[in-house]
Order: structure tokens, then C-alpha cells, then sequence
């Protein structure tokens, strides 16, 4: 609201500013000061932007952002980028792309470093108030209260000083606009505790026992690693310090720049940027192993395990509708299997489907198989993922992520494409291979001419048969050699530490053969690979040892680095995440190493976020893991851990993901399939009733499912978008809203992995240059406006490269946003663009975000509206340190690290909470009581009591007519007149089954 003089309050200055506007807004401004500091330095900061713009004065319903800023910064010449820092982006772009939503790993956070800038700089704050501040006692703090309310006393008594109440200067800017929310404690009634989804009542713990020495031990983690992450810390401050040699500060206190400090390098020097210690082991046109150098394909195929036993494989296929195909890894199941299948014949009759949990399982293995068939990607055989379909009409195999085939079966609910399906990987539980398993067993009961082979390592292979009523189990022989199991004596507190020990003891003590260690994660191995250089330097004429870390992000060219033959005369030893367990088989392991754990993503039902947690890793992975020191000859195996550990710690097998994840899109695509009632599905592990719960109440508040737990027109729609259920209800409700085209391309970047860049080594500058792109008041219409740029300048890579952009993930969102777009034509929704009125889409966003709502509680602070849970703002957010915060917020989802913050924030007006809400939220009234909210409850409570149980009476009905109707076709009645009355008109048959809707 305008004051009378024309000027504005400064609070209502900083919302109505309009930085896309600014003839300076795309200059690199300078770094603030102190960015979290109090809140005068933020408006001083807001108000430096702003200059004397007198458009910092316009009414707020007259702000509107441009879609796109002054051009003067993004039209400059595009600089040359070198390939190491083409090099250095597209690593850095893997290193999120397969786990990129998925929170708890601080090193793939490129943003991670800001949460202890954080606490540093609140703690040295605590110490200098403490330091500068007196200390005053109670009885010293009451007396010098009185003092003062005695002189406040006198002099209002003799007329010198007036009372007044200083906040009524602004109590028209601020407390009369000020909306306040109720918040609604409201269920619907299929979710009140009377009705049982899950078999399984209790939740799953993570760790089998929560108080043995192992759990404990993951919880405190690696000691070693903390101090390595500390001393980083210390030689980064040590780094900027130095930056004040040459300035008069720095001439002040002494300081000069050292030999070597300079960021560049000297004449004649190598570059190491963005290549680490172990980079001489990752040189061009290595990575293939001495066998398949030297091998033809044909030579190759015909030596694998599975070759072998072909003939023998077949005719049991054929004897038999479901076969449980076990074998080791390497064997060659995963790309012989489906050429058997097609020399067999099985592809004249339809396709022959392979399914993988990993996406990039699902393309390497494909293009393997390929030129194997010597047949062009995409022909005879492709594969399917999402968001991206490289097959054809000619395609004969097609090799597909799970999911890709779960969201199939809603088209064709009996999969009549297929002649056979391969569940490849079976034995790790995925959770949409664990779903495929239970409609596998409705449509094979179907489709007699269908085969499923399901493909698993030694490793759960019986459950799989008495799943499938006694299925076959045929095993492919393995190469496999006795192997030595040595556990520890005590105890070991610190994984890390002993490992590099016994790899030093290994090395200097035991014969030829390379070493293999099991590690949690990348930061536990780029630790580990360094305590091992450097300890190893410390001894006298050590024996070479050749060092190679490897992880799941890790790009595929660097993966393959593991397969090459070591010089003479030197040992290798790989450090790996469990990926090694199954998924990698590399020659010459004689030597295991297992640390015991591993990284468990859980699922929490209050926060509503998965997590990844190091947990000790179950009895089968222990085995799993020993086995490969077994696969060239002889081998020996150190755990880590007490044998007493091993059989009283950890779970006998790995916890299914379908009991320790969110089940909101499983739950929707189930409801889609035509399951009502989901404890009547069959699954292999029910997943625990909280879980299903919480999924149930969100897919309810999101307008998915009805009062009575029945799929709605929204829903149905939901489940044609491969995605969040959130983010599907965007798009559809977007076309109401008129900004479908702002909308898609929103959705597109939340789908890839982050588009900002921040290397380690220059985190200033990309700071600068992310701050150009912010707009105050979302982070999802910052998103925006970094496509809308990028798209003005031509989809650029050298464009993003300058300003600290992901090309890859922008190309990715591009992709993305091209395949939604056709998704969106299918369901015959219309294309519109809101042009500038970015108010309109944040109204869109609060739509489908307003479950997960926050209001501030204190600076930076927020607590969730639903669950009184406590939230951070995260520095990285648009809305952080600019001096003032919005009272409400939605945000996309919660991120773990050291606080729990909100990651993706859009600002929103209560009133829209209330309205789009108003399930959750109504706004308060002057007068309106607690009891009047009860009130309001009770009665919105009563009429979903009322709508639930004329559902239930028109089930009911429809039951006792079809009974009826089955009686009458079974005894004919006598008599037209009794015809009538007993089938209401007409004689009704029995109801006959859908094709696919039968469970």
C-alpha cells in the first residue's frame, strides 16, 4: 500500500523491485560482505541494486517481470572452451545424473560447502558477543530494569516525555495486510486407522540392531575422513588469505604471497585443474581389457559361461512358462540370454524385452548386444528409458529401464507386445521390479503364450522360485575358485583407517594378485585412495602399487579405467562402492577388503524425504562381496568386521526398496492398474502401512485420490507423466492457469540434475554468476529465466560454460521438456503462455506444492505447516540473504545435510494456501474462536463420513445385483411380469472380467 507522500515502505520496496529490469543487473556485481549478516546490511545490499530507479516506487499489482533481461552481458563474442574444461563439466554433470534427487551425500552436493560457511560464521559470532559482552548477574539485571521503569515513571509524570507506541507508525504497512492461516488437522475417512493397506503393520528398520557396535560405528563415521575434510577446510581459508598479499591490508599485516600461490600456472607448468592424484591411470583409448583386445566378438561370446550351457538353457524355456535363471556375474546372461531367445524364434511372435534397474545398464548393454548382432542402435535391437525411446518398428530386442515397462503395462495391461520378458537383476529388489513381479503373476495366469525368465546371482534365487509356485531354477556354471574368509578379532571403530591398513599389509606381505576394497561412498574412497599414496611414500623402496578409485557417478570412460592391465611388477588396488558387488567383474582379484557397509537410501514418513544412510550391509552381500577375490584363481577375503557381527548384526539379506522408500507413484500407477485395494495385491515383501499411509494422505491432499480413496479425473491424468505426482499435477493444472509453456519448461530442470556449476576452485565467480539469473521472489522462476537465457543465445554451450552453466543438463531439460510437450498434445492439453505475468505461475506452483507449505519462523528459518517440522532456507536459494523473507513458502523437497533445508522455494500469498488448500488451510477471521475451528472440522469431517458411506452402500448395491443377475442366468425365472422385477427390465449377464483388470 502506497504511503500518502508518495513513497513506499521499504519492506513493500524490496518486493515491488524488478531486477530483470536493471541496466546493470547481468554485471558482475561485487561479493557482499557478509551475506548472512543482519538485516540492514541486506537492505543496504537490496537498495545498492536498485540505484535511484524510480521504478522501485510502482504498486506491486502493477510489477511484472520481462521474460527475458537486457542482453548487453549474454551477447558478448562466445570464448573458446578448451576440452579439459569440457573434460571437467561433463564429469562434474555425471557425477549427479544417476542419483541427482537423491540427498545425504555432501560431495556430489556442489552447493554442500555453504552449510559449514554457515555454522562457521555463527559460531565465531558466538564467540565474540561472548568475549565482547559484560557480564551482569540477575539481581545487577532486575535492578537496572527498575531504574529504568522508575525514570520512564517520572518523567511521563512531569510532562516531559509523552507515551506513545512506536509500532503504530506502520501498522497500515504491515500488521493491517498481514494474513494469518489456521491450519486443519483433516483426514479423509479410508485413512482414519480402520482400514489395513499392508500385511506388514510395523515400519522396517534400516539396521537390524540399532545399539550393536556396527550401527553405532556408521552413525559416528570414518574418523580419518573428518579430519581429512577439516584439514581442506583449513588449506581453503589458508588459500584466501593469501589473496590479501599485494592490497594495503595485507601490506599492513604482513602478509606476502608465497612461491606457487598464484592460481596460474607458472611457465612450462602443467595444469592439474579438475585432475586428481590418480589421473595417470585415466588416459585416452584405455579401459579394455587384454581379452577382449585380443578376442573377436564371436570369439568372445562363444567363451562366457552361459555359451556353454545354451541347448540345455532353451529346452528348459521352452518346458516351462517361468525359469529362474541363476548365475554369476560375468557369465553373460544379461546379453546372451535375449540372443538365444532371437535365434530361438521367440521374436516372430513379439518382442523380446530385457529389463534393467539402471538406466545406463539398460543403454551400454544394448549397444554391446548390437554389435555383437553387427546391427545398427535403435533396428533390431534398442532400448527404452525415460524420457528418451531408441527403438523402431524393426526392433526385435529392446532393452528398457523397469519402470519404462511398468508405465507399458497401462496401455496394455497383458504386455501382447512381448513374447518373452527377462527380469534381469532380479536379485536386487528394485522397487518397480519388485511391482513387475506381482503383475507378472496376474498376467501369465492371462496369457498362457507368455514367458518369464527372471535372472538373479546366487543370492535370493529361491524366493524367487517359491514366489512363482515352484518355478525352475537352472545355474550357469561359474569360473569359480576357493576363497579364504578372514574376519577381525575386535571391533573396528574406524573403517577407513583399517582398511588402508590392511591393503599396506597386503601389499608389503602377500604375494602377486591386485586388491579389491569395498567401500561406502566417494568421499570414503577418495580418502582412502589418498591415505594409501601417502602412506605408501612413507616407507622405504615400497613396492609399486598402481591406485583406482571407482563409483557408480563416475563416468563411464573413467569406470572403464578398472579393466586395464597393470605394468609388470605392479599390484593394482580398486577402491568401489558396491557396484562391484554384481554389476562389475574384473580380472585378477585375489584380495577382498570389506569395510561392512554400504549407503541405504530410507525413506522417512514424517519428514517426507529419502535419505541415504551407511548401514552395515547384510549377510548376502558379505558373501557376495568374498566371492569375487574367487574368479581367476585362489583368493583370501578380510571383513572388517567380528564373525559375531556377521551373524548377530547384520540382516540375513538386503532390506527390499519397496519397504524403505516413498510409494506415492507406485501407489498411483497401482490405483491406475485398477487395484483398490492394495492388501489384496501380491507383493513378494509388503512395504509397511506408515509408508502406504503417508502415500495415500498425499496423493488425497494433491486431489489424485477422492474422499473414499477411489483414482480421480486428476489422478488418471497424473499417471500419462513419467514423474513426481507433484509435478504432474503442475502441468494439468497449468492449462487453467494460461502458463502450460512457463510451466513445461519449469518441470523439465527440476527433472535433471542442477543446472548451476560451482567448481571448488572457483566458487566466487560462480556465486557472481548464479546471482545474475535470480528472481527474489521464487527459485522455480530463477529456473526459468536460465532456460529463457540460454534459449535466447542460441543454446549455447559456451554461453553456459562462461556463466556456470550445465550444458549437458540443460540439454537434457530441452530434451525432457520436448517429450512432456508431446505427452501434454496426447492428452489434448492446450500450449499458453503467460508472457510476463510471472505472478500467474507462482499461483501455478502453489497448486501443486501447497501439502508442503512453511511459514518463517525466525531468520532464514521456516517450520512446515502440516508437520511443525523445523526448515532451513538453503543458501543456494534465491530468497536467501536479501534482507527480508516472505512470510509463506512451498518448496519442491527437503535436502539433508546438516540441517534439513528446503531445496527449490517459491514465495506465496496465504490467501492462495487458503483457497487452492482448503482441505488444509482457511484464513483467520476476526472473532473466530478455537471452538469455531472445531466446529469446522467436525462438520467437514461428518460430510466425508456421509460420502464415504453412500460409496460403500453403492458398493454394496452393485454386489447384490450382480448376484442377483447370476442367479437369474443360472435358474430362469417363469413369468415376464417377475422378470422384470427380479433383473430390473432386463435379464443381466454375468459380469465377465477386463482384460487386465483382474485383481
Amino acid at each position: 500500500m502506497a504511503r500518502d507522500d508518495g513513497e513506499t515502505s521499504p519492506k513493500r520496496r524490496k518486493l515491488d523491485f524488478n531486477p530483470l529490469r536493471s541496466d546493470d543487473r547481468f554485471a558482475v556485481p561485487a561479493r557482499p560482505a557478509n551475506r548472512n549478516g543482519p538485516q540492514g546490511s541486506s537492505v543496504s545490499r537490496s537498495q545498492s541494486r536498485m540505484g535511484n530507479d524510480s521504478r522501485a516506487s510502482t504498486p506491486r499489482s502493477q510489477s511484472r517481470y520481462p521474460p527475458t533481461p537486457r542482453q548487453q552481458e549474454f551477447d558478448k563474442p562466445e570464448p573458446f572452451v578448451s576440452e579439459e574444461e569440457s573434460k571437467a563439466l561433463d564429469r562434474d554433470w555425471y557425477a549427479g545424473d544417476e542419483f541427482g534427487h537423491v540427498f545425504g551425500e555432501d560431495e556430489h552436493n556442489p552447493f554442500a560447502s555453504y552449510d559449514n560457511a554457515w555454522a562457521e560464521q555463527q559460531q565465531e559470532a558466538a564467540v565474540v558477543e561472548k568475549k565482547s559482552g559484560k557480564r551482569i548477574s540477575a539481581r545487577a539485571s532486575q535492578k537496572q530494569k527498575d531504574v529504568d521503569a522508575w525514570e520512564t515513571n517520572r518523567m511521563l509524570t512531569s510532562g516531559v516525555a509523552q507515551r506513545r507506541d512506536m509500532g503504530d507508525d506502520f501498522e497500515d504497512d504491515e500488521e493491517a495486510t498481514r494474513v494469518h492461516l489456521l491450519v486443519h488437522d483433516l483426514k479423509p475417512p479410508f485413512l482414519d486407522g480402520r482400514t489395513v493397506f499392508s500385511k506388514q503393520l510395523e515400519p522396517v528398520p534400516a539396521v537390524r540392531d540399532n545399539q550393536s557396535d556396527m550401527a553405532v560405528f556408521s552413525r559416528k563415521g570414518s574418523k580419518v575422513v573428518k579430519e581429512k575434510r577439516q584439514q581442506k577446510e583449513r588449506q581453503k581459508q589458508a588459500q584466501e588469505a593469501t589473496k590479501m598479499a599485494g592490497t594495503a591490508l595485507g601490506n599492513l599485516m604482513g602478509v606476502k604471497e608465497e612461491e606457487g600461490d598464484s592460481a596460474a600456472p607458472a611457465l612450462g607448468e602443467v595444469e592439474h585443474q579438475g585432475n586428481s592424484k590418480f589421473g595417470q591411470h585415466m588416459k585416452k583409448n584405455e579401459g579394455a581389457s587384454n581379452f577382449s583386445q585380443n578376442k573377436s566378438l564371436r570369439e568372445q561370446r562363444e567363451f562366457l559361461p552361459a555359451f556353454a550351457v545354451r541347448e540345455d538353457l532353451l529346452r528348459v524355456i521352452r518346458d516351462n512358462q517361468v525359469i529362474i535363471v541363476v548365475g554369476e556375474t560375468g557369465s553373460g546372461k544379461t546379453t546372451q540370454l535375449t540372443q538365444f531367445l532371437y535365434e530361438d524364434g521367440y521374436a516372430k511372435s513379439g518382442m523380446i524385452g530385457c529389463t534393467q534397474p539402471r538406466r545406463v545398464a539398460a543403454m551400454s548393454v544394448a549397444k554391446r548386444v548390437s554389435e555383437e548382432m553387427e546391427c545398427q542402435l535403435g533396428g533390431t535391437v534398442g532400448y527404452a528409458i525415460r524420457f528418451e525411446d531408441c527403438t523402431s518398428r524393426e526392433t526385435a530386442i529392446k532393452y528398457m529401464t523397469d519402470g519404462v515397462l511398468l508405465r507399458e503395462s497401462l496401455n496394455e495391461p497383458d504386455l501382447d507386445r512381448y513374447s518373452c520378458v527377462i527380469m534381469d537383476e532380479a536379485h536386487e529388489r528394485a522397487l518397480n521390479t519388485d511391482v513387475l513381479m506381482g503383475l507378472f503373476k496376474k498376467v501369465l495366469a492371462r496369457r498362457r503364450d507368455l514367458k518369464l525368465i527372471v535372472t538373479s546371482a546366487t543370492m535370493n534365487s529361491k524366493r524367487f522360485s517359491d514366489f512363482y509356485g515352484g518355478a525352475p531354477e537352472f545355474f550357469i556354471p561359474g569360473r569359480t575358485f576357493p576363497v579364504d574368509i578372514m574376519y577381525h578379532r575386535s571391533p573396528v571403530e574406524d573403517y577407513v583407517d583399517q582398511a588402508v591398513q590392511q591393503v599396506l599389509a597386503i601389499h608389503v606381505s602377500q604375494g602377486a594378485g591386485d586388491i579389491l576394497v569395498f567401500m561406502t561412498g566417494q568421499e570414503d574412497i577418495e580418502v582412502t585412495c589418498e591415505l594409501v599414496q601417502e602412506r605408501l611414500n612413507a616407507l622405504n623402496d615400497p613396492p609399486k602399487l598402481s591406485i583406482l578409485p571407482i563409483y557408480s557417478q563416475m563416468p563411464a570412460d573413467l569406470q572403464a579405467k578398472i579393466f586395464d592391465k597393470a605394468a609388470p611388477g605392479v599390484r593394482k588396488v580398486i577402491v568401489a562402492t558396491n557396484i562391484a558387488e554384481t554389476s562389475l567383474t574384473v580380472d585378477g582379484i585375489m584380495y577382498v577388503v570389506d569395510a561392512g557397509y554400504s549407503k541405504l537410501k530410507v525413506y522417512n514418513p514424517r519428514m517426507g524425504m529419502d535419505t541415504l544412510q551407511i548401514t552395515p550391509i547384510s549377510q548376502a552381500n558379505a558373501s557376495q562381496r568374498a566371492g569375487r577375490a574367487g574368479r581367476t584363481g585362489p583368493g583370501k577375503a578380510y571383513h572388517l568386521f567380528t564373525e559375531a557381527a556377521f551373524k548377530d548384526e547384520m540382516y540375513i539379506q538386503t532390506i527390499p526398496e519397496i519397504q524403505r522408500t516413498n510409494l506415492a507413484n507406485t501407489v498411483l500407477l497401482l490405483k491406475s492398474l485398477g487395484v483398490k485395494d492394495l492388501l489384496d495385491f501380491d507383493f513378494m515383501d509388503p512395504p509397511p502401512q506408515d509408508t502406504i499411509t503417508t502415500s495415500l494422505f498425499d496423493l488425497w491432499a494433491l486431489g489424485a485420490l477422492d474422499n473414499i480413496g477411489d483414482l480421480t479425473g486428476i489422478g488418471s491424468k497424473m499417471t500419462a507423466f513419467p514423474m513426481d505426482p507433484s509435478l504432474a499435477k503442475l502441468l494439468i493444472t497449468s492449462e487453467d492457469y494460461g502458463c502450460s509453456e512457463e510451466m513445461l519448461t519449469i518441470v523439465s530442470v527440476l527433472s535433471v540434475p542442477s543446472v548451476f556449476y560451482r567448481p571448488k576452485e572457483r566458487q566466487e565467480e560462480s556465486d557472481a554468476a548464479r546471482e545474475k539469473f535470480f528472481v527474489p521472489e521464487s527459485d522455480h522462476l530463477t529456473y526459468l529465466h536460465v532456460y529463457s537465457q540460454w534459449k535466447s543465445n542460441g543454446y549455447s554451450d559456451a554461453w553456459c560454460t562462461r556463466h556456470f552453466l550445465h550444458p549437458k543438463s540443460l540439454r537434457r531439460a530441452k530434451e525432457i521438456r520436448e517429450q512432456l510437450g508431446d505427452i501434454m498434445k496426447m492428452q489434448r492439453m492446450n500450449m499458453i503462455s503467460c508472457g510476463t505475468d510471472w505472478d500467474v505461475i507462482r499461483k501455478c506452483i502453489c497448486s501443486g506444492y501447497y501439502h508442503q507449505a512453511a511459514k518463517v519462523k525466525g531468520i532464514g528459518e521456516y517450520v512446515n505447516l502440516r508437520t511443525s517440522v523445523t526448515v532451513q532456507l538453503h543458501p543456494t536459494s534465491a530468497l536467501y540473504g536479501l534482507g527480508y523473507l516472505p512470510d509463506y513458502v512451498v518448496y519442491h523437497e527437503l535436502i539433508l545435510t546438516s540441517k534439513e533445508y528446503m531445496s527449490t522455494v517459491t514465495s506465496v500469498d496465504p490467501k492462495w494456501l487458503a483457497e487452492l488448500g482448503g482441505v488444509f488451510y482457511s484464513v483467520k477471521e476476526k472473532g473466530y474462536s478455537a471452538r469455531e475451528k472445531r466446529v469446522t472440522e467436525t462438520e467437514f469431517n461428518r460430510k466425508m463420513e456421509i460420502e464415504a458411506q453412500m460409496a460403500e452402500d453403492k458398493l454394496r448395491e452393485q454386489k447384490r445385483l450382480e448376484n442377483e443377475s447370476m442367479k437369474t442366468v443360472k435358474k430362469p425365472l417363469i413369468g415376464t411380469a417377475l422378470k422384470k422385477v427380479a433383473s430390473h427390465g432386463a435379464v443381466k449377464r454375468p459380469v465377465g472380467k477386463r482384460p487386465g483388470r483382474g485383481f
